[in-house]
């Protein structure tokens, strides 16, 4: 079964094609890691999944839901997929408990105390308990990405896509939201992640997607990509022996 279906999807800015083309899916309890070089349209790709970003071209289905059709709720279906950004975007003039509960309660329509009750399971999840009551800009980067990361999951998603958690972040923080995410990976959430983390995508990754251009040029088992680099496009060789070597 099929959680995100991705079929044809071209996108333009004007004249400029960011998206050509791509096809892929993503099953129930998957997890797949989109790479490539800076500019390729990875991120692009990965928005376009809960309609952050428009596509003029082809099919996205989420759970059978078509992302693009004009009669789809988008709010319904975008609480339905998490999502964590590059600069953690929490609300700097709420608690860390605001933060948690304030979706929880809008979109889903959860009670005060059900909203508190699933954002304090999943700070705690993620190590953070003990700062419930301050606020984002009291905590390291690492930190209130893992406050995002527990944020998303509060909502009980059914996938959560992942646009380069970790590249804002100090490298020393990197590892304590890796561990985080593959702690989900094991628990079989269906995840879709844009990353520069080649031991995160070697460790959980089901597959790799890499891209160029705007296109989708490898898409195969993670042991396919890594271990069969002669068999590679020549671009994702050159990414690979730049990113492999260090």
């Amino acid at each position: 079964m099929s959680m995100i279906e991705i079929k044809n999807v071209s996108k333009w800015y004007g004249d400029f094609q960011v998206l050509t083309d791509c096809t892929t899916n993503v099953k129930k309890g998957e997890v797949v890691v989109v790479c490539g070089p800076s500019g390729s349209g990875k991120s692009t790709l990965i928005k376009t999944v809960n309609a952050l970003e428009p596509f003029q071209k082809g099919e996205i289905f989420v759970d059978g839901v078509s992302v693009g059709d004009p009669k789809t709720d988008l709010p319904k279906l975008r609480a339905r997929i998490g999502m964590v950004f590059q600069n953690f975007e929490l609300f700097p003039h709420l608690s860390i408990t605001e933060n948690l509960t304030i979706a929880q309660q809008r979109v889903l329509g959860r009670n005060r105390d059900e909203a508190m009750q699933k954002g304090m399971h999943y700070l705690d999840r993620v190590g953070l308990k003990a700062h419930a009551g301050k606020f984002p800009g009291q905590l390291s980067g690492g930190q209130q990405q893992r406050v995002a990361i527990a944020r998303a999951l509060a909502m009980d998603p059914i996938a959560m896509l992942f646009d380069e958690p970790t590249s804002a972040l100090d490298p020393e923080m990197v590892n304590e939201v890796l561990d985080v995410m593959v702690e989900l990976a094991h628990e079989g959430m269906t995840m879709m992640c844009v990353t520069h983390e080649m031991g995160f995508a070697r460790k959980v990754a089901n597959r790799v997607i890499f891209m160029d251009r705007g296109a989708i040029v490898e898409d195969c088992e993670k042991e396919e990509f890594f271990g069969n680099i002669d068999a590679r496009s020549e671009r994702a060789r050159q990414f690979l022996s730049k990113i492999l070597q260090h």
